[in-house]
């Protein structure tokens, strides 16, 4: 693994131009900023549709085998994660169990921000560990710039057990 702790160059860390001036814009200029913004999303789905197809078909095939999706994050990557977990059982009338979201720090982070507990690699793979990850589970590691050190480890330790992993920056168009 690269220095996962250099990440001053990273999209997420970086200032974006379009929006140096939010408090200047006006409210319609402010909308079709975000809307311009918000295309930028869909297209880097659109450039990702095959790798995601591909997730969902490995993912689906486990699940229909008796596996679990695990998506594993920090910060807001992994409340996203977290969030989309909670909302299956009421969705899609799941088990509590098939999905589930792990997100660096417990579920303090769901409301405080915990950055420091991202760069541990040792949290991530115990993570994993303590859900009894098997070759039969998909775990989904979720960050914004891909270096997420937590991430990297949780990810490892599932490979390791024979998971199924799928790896998304949100800023990118990766998976794996």
């Amino acid at each position: 693994m690269t220095n996962l702790q250099e990440r001053g160059h990273l999209l997420t860390e970086l200032v974006n131009p379009n929006s140096l001036n939010l408090d200047q814009l006006s409210p319609l200029e402010l909308v079709e900023l975000f809307n311009d913004e918000d295309q930028k999303a869909v297209a880097a789905v659109a450039a990702a549709k095959i790798q995601l197809a591909q997730a969902i078909d490995s993912t689906a095939e486990r699940l229909r085998h008796g596996g679990r999706l695990f998506y594993i994050g920090a910060g807001t990557s992994g409340r996203l994660g977290v969030l989309d977990a909670a909302e299956c059982p009421p969705t899609f009338c799941t088990p509590p169990e098939l999905v589930q979201g792990i997100i660096a720090g417990g579920a303090g982070a769901l409301v405080r921000s915990s950055e420091d507990l991202e760069d541990s690699i040792e949290d991530g793979e115990a993570a994993i560990a303590g859900r009894q990850i098997t070759q039969l589970d998909v775990v989904v590691g979720i960050t914004a710039g891909g270096t997420t050190p937590y991430v990297h480890g949780a990810l490892y330790a599932a490979r390791q057990r024979g998971a199924k992993t799928i790896f998304y920056r949100l800023c990118s168009r990766r998976t794996s």
